[in-house]
């Protein structure tokens, strides 16, 4: 130790001795070592007798079975609570070197669109594990989720450690070690609890399971929860009051809502778990039975429309895109994935309007750049397509769309 003591708050590394522990995902392990030293730092390969300890966060290295010896021993854990130490984790060393943009530049986030594209599920996964909590988006604009790709990455190893055989319980309860040094781990935990959730330990889609590399498994014992069918009665005796309501207030001029105990989340959480399940004919019909409880909605609408696109029914999910918009502006998902139905069906100056108004609300999104860009070309206008499609590389140059950008625009004809 060194006779001075450690400055462990502050954003300089100069005197410190750094030791990295665990795989890190932002660089190599020596390119780090050598940041560190660039900083004045003294980077060092034993974790006792650090000042400093950044725990890498590709994987978690939790104990043995995950290649290597545990995390950390009591002594570490003593210099720590002594404050002889102190223990972060990679992106807290990123930030405190200036590598990490606190404002959250969208260049470096994805879209659900995108992930659902580098991960090879469908876009409804990436947007399930949104809403159950599994990742969690580092910005939202216009409504828009931007997630890094770290907080999937971060998820799906997860899932492959209790695949693989890791006991839930032992994981849980080595994370909640390490959310004791490390806050970020306390994400981790919130992701395992979604992860091992009920009985299965993969992510549900369809009459399958997608597992930990995203691929489809068949589930032979898929079924909707039992709660689901004691719950369609509730639904079904609340429908025949509404309906007897509505006829004895027929000569009113003043609108009423239906009155219900029943909370309209739960009906979207039950067709959720229908969707899951296989079951879209009457996941659609819980998502409009949710309307009809709880009043206008952009997002159930939304959902609703992204179902039954899915359903194949296109006219459907056209109409449900229109009225999320009209009851939510902001909504510039629903603008884009309008203006992707429309140029499917072959409305292409209608899906043009569709991804300008986008634009018009979130000029930064990348995704509306990009299909802007296509329906351009498709109308053979390239010197405007060209605009988006650089538009659209500058936002997003990692994005999985990025080379046939890149593509399109070394095809453009040399300006004479």
């Amino acid at each position: 130790m060194s006779s001075a003591a450690p400055n462990l708050n502050s954003s300089s590394l100069s005197g410190q001795r750094v030791a990295l522990v665990g795989k890190l995902a932002g660089m190599s392990r020596r390119d780090a070592q050598k940041l560190v030293r660039e900083q004045g730092g003294i980077a060092v390969e034993e974790a006792l007798g650090a000042d400093l300890i950044v725990v890498g966060e590709s994987e978690l290295p939790l104990d043995d079975t995950l290649g290597g010896a545990a995390l950390f021993d009591d002594a570490i854990r003593t210099a720590a609570d002594e404050g002889r130490l102190a223990i972060i984790g990679e992106t807290e060393l990123w930030r405190r070197l200036g590598l990490v943009d606190d404002s959250l530049d969208v260049r470096r986030l994805y879209t659900p669109a995108m992930l659902a594209e580098l991960l090879r599920v469908p876009v409804a996964v990436i947007r399930r594990w949104h809403r159950r909590g599994l990742i969690v988006p580092v910005r939202e604009v216009r409504r828009l989720p931007y997630f890094s790709f770290q907080e999937v990455a971060t998820a799906r190893s997860l899932a492959r450690l209790v695949e693989g055989g890791i006991a839930p319980g032992a994981l849980e309860k080595k994370l909640t070690a390490l959310a004791r040094f490390v806050p970020s781990a306390e994400r981790r935990l919130a992701q395992l609890s979604v992860i091992v959730e009920g009985k299965q330990l993969l992510l549900r889609q369809g009459e399958g399971l997608i597992d930990a590399g995203g691929q489809l498994r068949f589930d032979f014992e898929s079924e909707a929860p039992a709660a689901i069918s004691d719950f369609r009665f509730q639904i079904s005796d609340l429908e025949e009051q509404n309906n007897s309501t509505s006829i004895r207030n027929s000569q009113s001029s003043i609108p009423n809502s239906p009155s219900s105990s029943i909370d309209p989340r739960e009906i979207v959480s039950a067709a959720a778990d229908l969707e899951d399940a296989g079951r879209l004919a009457e996941a659609a019909d819980m998502y409009r039975t949710a309307l009809v409880v709880g009043g206008p909605s952009a997002d159930v609408n939304f959902w609703l429309a992204e179902l039954l696109y899915r359903s194949g029914d296109v006219a459907g999910a056209r109409e449900r895109y229109y009225m999320a918009i009209e009851l939510n502006e902001d909504l510039v998902e629903a603008r884009a994935n309008l203006g992707c139905v429309l140029s499917e069906t072959g409305q292409l100056e209608l899906a043009l309007a569709a991804f300008e108004g986008a634009l018009a609300f979130h000029p930064d999104y990348a995704d509306a750049h990009y299909h802007l860009a296509r329906t351009l070309d498709e109308l053979n206008r390239q010197s405007e397509a060209s605009t988006h499609w650089r538009a659209f590389v500058a936002l997003a140059p990692d994005s999985p769309w990025a080379d046939e950008a890149r593509t399109r625009l070394a095809d453009e004809p040399s300006a004479e």
